[in-house]
Parts: structure tokens; C-alpha cells; sequence
């Protein structure tokens, strides 16, 4: 990849094999797969992926085993421009793998995943970090950062997933939070996701913003600025990866907005990351059915949905 990245994933990137089938095998059980599909996964992988789909120059941050899973990681993130030059390779150590199972029409899924090698950010990986504008960080990739954040380049920009836990998870300085409706009602009390998203920005975030599956994402700023964005209509054929989508997505839309490319203000922010969230469930995948940057806008167009007033 040519062009410096402008947003950076760190965290977990995984090779999945995913299987839909009409029901869940019982005990000893053999049921027939009407897929069988593999691919890359991981919640810092599959952002990256869509900040990169949407038009934004990403690299990714992990650790993978010496192994041939670690081997498709590289190979299926690099096919999609996202530069792997912060990938490391942990000798000895067994690439993150998930198995994922799609049951019914509900389309409800069961993952059972192997931990990858921990991540360490070295020398040579904050260097990586030299101009790109936001760092986004999972579960995995957090700890890692966490512990060298005083020496993160000035103005690099944090946004954190928070959709699955993190252990001592602290948000002062953090420039974006986005936890899932259940994550933040978990960690704070509340009876409406305002409260619940300013009880995060009194704990030090800047930035707010819920994702509610299918009622859809909230978001609040430290101004007070407000959005509420409920889904676009569309085919969902499977919500593996949506959440990592729309974090990739969020950031994209960040910085679009910042150059004009979308209309300025959080509402637009949310919404364009919904979008692309929302199409992304179109493939059975977490990558495969997710938009360009011209394909998201024109849906939104042709929905008419908000993009920020």
C-alpha cells in the first residue's frame, strides 16, 4: 500500500470458517451446511477492511502465529489495500482461528474461537503510527496501546471498540467510545442511551456512539451534539462482522466529514456508518458485501436517510 495510512487497526485479526445451517446440531449430531465459506476476521481486521473499502488509506496492528493461517491473514487483508507492515509474526505461537456456525431464519450464530499470540506495541510499530490521524483499538489491541499510550505520537486521535469487554478499561482522553447498547448499560446505570452515553463522556470520552442492532445507533459529544439513526432497509443475510463494520465505518465517516466528502456533524457520522454496517450483512461474511464509499452515498441518497443537519 502506497499511501500512508491515514487511520490504524490494532487488535485482533482472525481466519474464520463459517457454516450456515437451518438448525444447530444437537449432541452427536451431523447437520448438513446449505454454506461453507472461509475468510478473514477479527474486529481491528475486518475495520480496517472497511475503512478501506470506504476510501480510506488503513493499516492493521496484530500478531499472528508462523503458521498458514497467519499467512491468509496477511494475504486477505493485503488483497483488500490494507497495509500489513505492523502484522507481526509470533514464532511458535497458533494464528487466532474462529469457527463460526449461522443458524436459521433468525439467522442467530455461535462462535467458538482460538486466542491468537498477545499483541506488543514496539518501537517499530509506534513509529507505524507517525501521520496517521485516528488509532482504533478492540478488545486485544487495547491492553497493548494502554500501556504505551504516553508515548503515542502527538494528535493521533483514540477510538476504542468496546463491544466486547475490556478488562480496566479507562476513557479519559479517549476521542471516541462505542460500546454496544448491552457493553454500556453494563458499565454505567441509566434509563435512556443519553444517560448511559454521558455518563462516558463524564468519565473522559469525548465522543459517544451506541450501536442497538436493529433499533438502530445513538451518539453524543462533549458539545452536547446528538444523533439518533435508525437502520436503512435491506437484505440480511448474516450480521457476522456488522459491529466491526460500522467501527471502520465510523471512522471513515470521521474523517470524510472533516474534508467535505459528507455532510459535518455527528447525525451524518452515525448514519454513514450505519449504512454501511447495515449492507455489509447483504454477504455471509463480515467483508464481502461491504460498500465502496460512492456505493454507501448513493444509498443513503436513494433512502433518504439523514446525513447530518
Amino acid at each position: 500500500m502506497s499511501a500512508t495510512p491515514r487511520a490504524v487497526f490494532a487488535g485482533v485479526a482472525t481466519e474464520d470458517a463459517i457454516a450456515v445451517v437451518d438448525r444447530y446440531p444437537g449432541a452427536d449430531e451431523r447437520t448438513v451446511a446449505r454454506h461453507l465459506i472461509f475468510g478473514g476476521g477479527g474486529p481491528a481486521a475486518t475495520a480496517a477492511v472497511a475503512a478501506a473499502r470506504l476510501g480510506i488509506p488503513s493499516a492493521v496492528v496484530a500478531a499472528v502465529g508462523d503458521d498458514e493461517a497467519g499467512d491468509l491473514v496477511r494475504r486477505r487483508l493485503a488483497d483488500e489495500g490494507v497495509d500489513v507492515s505492523g502484522i507481526r509474526t509470533v514464532p511458535g505461537a497458533a494464528t487466532s482461528r474462529s469457527v463460526v456456525v449461522i443458524s436459521g431464519p433468525e439467522r442467530s450464530r455461535a462462535i467458538v474461537n482460538q486466542v491468537g499470540p498477545a499483541l506488543e506495541l514496539d518501537d517499530a510499530l509506534l513509529a507505524q503510527l507517525d501521520g496517521a490521524e485516528w488509532l482504533h483499538v478492540d478488545q486485544h489491541g487495547w491492553p497493548a496501546v494502554q500501556a504505551r499510550r504516553g508515548l503515542l505520537p502527538a494528535g493521533l486521535r483514540l477510538s476504542v471498540d468496546a463491544g466486547n469487554a475490556i478488562p480496566g478499561l479507562t476513557l479519559e482522553d479517549t476521542d471516541l467510545y462505542v460500546p454496544t447498547m448491552a457493553a454500556i448499560q453494563q458499565r454505567y446505570a441509566g434509563f435512556s442511551a443519553r444517560a448511559l452515553m454521558q455518563a462516558a463522556l463524564d468519565e473522559g470520552a469525548r465522543t459517544v456512539v451506541v450501536t442497538d442492532g436493529g433499533a438502530g445507533s445513538y451518539g453524543l459529544r462533549a458539545d452536547g451534539e446528538y444523533a439518533a439513526v435508525m437502520p436503512p432497509r435491506a437484505e440480511i443475510v448474516s450480521t457476522l462482522g456488522a459491529g466491526d463494520v460500522f467501527h471502520g465505518a465510523l471512522v471513515a465517516g470521521l474523517i470524510h466529514a472533516s474534508e467535505g466528502a459528507i455532510a459535518p456533524g455527528l447525525e451524518s457520522v452515525v448514519a454513514y456508518a450505519t449504512t454501511a454496517a447495515t449492507l455489509s450483512c447483504r454477504g455471509i461474511d463480515g467483508r464481502s458485501a461491504i460498500p465502496t464509499h460512492d456505493e454507501n452515498l448513493h444509498h443513503l441518497a436513494e433512502k433518504h436517510l439523514t446525513t447530518g443537519r
